[in-house]
């Protein structure tokens, strides 16, 4: 099995688990004491290090690649916080870490401020806490963006006083002003796109684009792009903003050389985006980098979840598998190896192995005995202690990255999806048509062969299972498709 994820990554676009602050706490907790007790941990693993996959010397797998939300993330630079000790203090020549803004928090509610008034001092302050965040600790960050849809919400509309598409752009405007004067050049800043629709997406493109122009801003311009809302998930507008950025001077080499994809978590995207990365590398920018991000490892874990199996069936559908785990208080004094007692035992039909789980007995996962008292005093219904949460977590961050791998190297020799090859009449396939676009020099010759092929963006099902004029005409939702899993 791969243990070096980051040595097999290849020239695939890169997927960035998502880290969640439950995990990061049990890493940060126990460099500065005895936060899981060392009898808890499995020998194999050795030590709770072992789940850093950030660490190339002491993690169980290594991959360098991650993100981080501010918005879970305690913003005092100032201020010693063990529980985020993994993402503070990093080895940077060996890990590269995205921030991302906290705008989903500000959607929710849950940073309340007035972010249409420059000078409202909440919302000053926040801004001020997040790019001081992400000068410390980040390689990338976005910038502070008020997703479209935030004034759907009459919570959030008034926590935020966000009422509209315009004030959602106002603001915006703001947070990006402040980004550029007050920045030192720590880490680099994506631009992010919103809009629920095309129109809005274009609108918003048009209204956001300045800010990665060098001829306007020669010394604070941003370095690349966040693709949210309908950007993110819809093929038919991702190819024409492309077009678009690279004759319009935004997608430049050494300029703007990143660009990430929020919360997009199929796994046929996994490929979809690594024609995209390699086409725009072809023939225009060697040094481009397509990112994607989703929370799924962590969330399936919260939900009693665990990634078991990769189908990938050419011409078919390709997903990981995940179903409930082991959890039952007999398995406590179990000694087999986690993997086969959930076979053994027809809890799941299969089950493949990762650096972490190997190391696992069912009893590592089932830990809690009848009649056991968990941290709080009470015996509860669950045989999971919190390590038990982490552990299944780390097997499944190792699981997800390995499927994007996996999809990519079955793509190469031959396989498809289904949505990304049509053999009805003409064959016809996503990555030359992909790469057919980007070879044309003139911008609308590139456009219209992207309407030329509309009915086949049509079958390619973005997040959420938009597809068709589903796809193109949603108001799509950046906090639902975050918690997609």
């Amino acid at each position: 099995m791969k243990t070096n994820l980051t040595e097999t990554q290849n020239d695939y676009a890169v997927f960035l688990p998502s880290i969640s602050g439950f995990y990061a706490t049990f890493v940060g907790k126990q460099r500065f004491g005895e936060y899981v007790d060392y009898n808890r941990v499995p020998a194999g693993i050795g030590e709770v290090e072992g789940l850093n996959f950030l660490n190339p010397n002491k993690g169980a797998f290594h991959y360098k690649w991650a993100l981080y939300s501010a918005g879970h993330a305690d913003l005092d630079v100032n201020k010693h916080v063990e529980k985020e000790d993994m993402l503070r203090n990093r080895d940077r020549d060996n890990s590269w870490l995205l921030g991302d803004s906290g705008g989903f928090q500000i959607a929710k509610g849950l940073w309340e401020g007035d972010w249409t008034d420059p000078n409202c001092p909440k919302a000053q302050k926040k801004r001020e806490l997040v790019v001081n965040w992400m000068e410390e600790y980040m390689d990338y960050g976005m910038m502070l963006d008020i997703p479209t849809w935030t004034f759907q919400d009459p919570k959030a509309a008034k926590a935020a006083n966000i009422h509209s598409y315009q004030d959602a752009v106002d603001a915006t405007h703001i947070n990006a002003r402040y980004y550029m004067a007050n920045r030192r050049g720590n880490f680099k800043v994506l631009n992010v796109l919103q809009g629920s629709n095309h129109a809005d997406a274009d609108s918003w493109y048009e209204e956001f684009k300045d800010y990665c122009d060098p001829a306007k801003y020669p010394d604070t311009h941003f370095n690349g792009w966040a693709m949210g809302g309908q950007n993110m998930c819809d093929v038919h507008l991702i190819l024409r903003r492309l077009v678009h950025q690279i004759h319009d001077g935004l997608l430049e080499p050494g300029v703007h050389d990143v660009m990430h994809f929020l919360g997009t978590s199929k796994l046929e995207w996994a490929v979809l985006l690594t024609d995209i990365q390699r086409a725009l590398r072809k023939y225009h920018n060697p040094n481009f980098m397509i990112t994607y991000d989703c929370a799924s490892p962590f969330l399936a874990t919260a939900n009693g979840q665990v990634y078991h199996t990769i189908r990938i069936e050419d011409r078919g559908k390709w997903s990981y598998m995940m179903s409930p785990s082991a959890d039952d208080k007999k398995y406590a004094t179990d000694s087999r190896q986690y993997s086969d007692a959930v076979v053994q035992d027809k809890i799941l039909e299969a089950f493949e192995d990762s650096p972490i789980s190997k190391h696992c007995t069912v009893s590592d996962i089932c830990y809690y005995k009848p009649g056991d008292l968990n941290k709080v005093g009470k015996e509860g219904k669950t045989s999971w202690d919190s390590f038990s949460y982490a552990l299944q977590m780390g097997h499944n961050v190792w699981m997800h990255i390995e499927s994007t791998q996996r999809a990519n190297e079955r793509y190469d020799t031959g396989e498809y999806p289904y949505m990304l090859i049509d053999e009805r009449f003409d064959r016809v396939e996503f990555k030359q048509v992909v790469d057919e676009i980007f070879s044309l020099k003139d911008r609308q010759k590139s456009l219209d062969l992207i309407e030329k092929y509309s009915k086949f963006w049509m079958q390619v099902i973005g997040t959420r299972l938009n597809v068709g004029k589903k796809t193109v005409n949603a108001s799509t939702k950046f906090g639902e498709l975050f918690e997609e899993i």
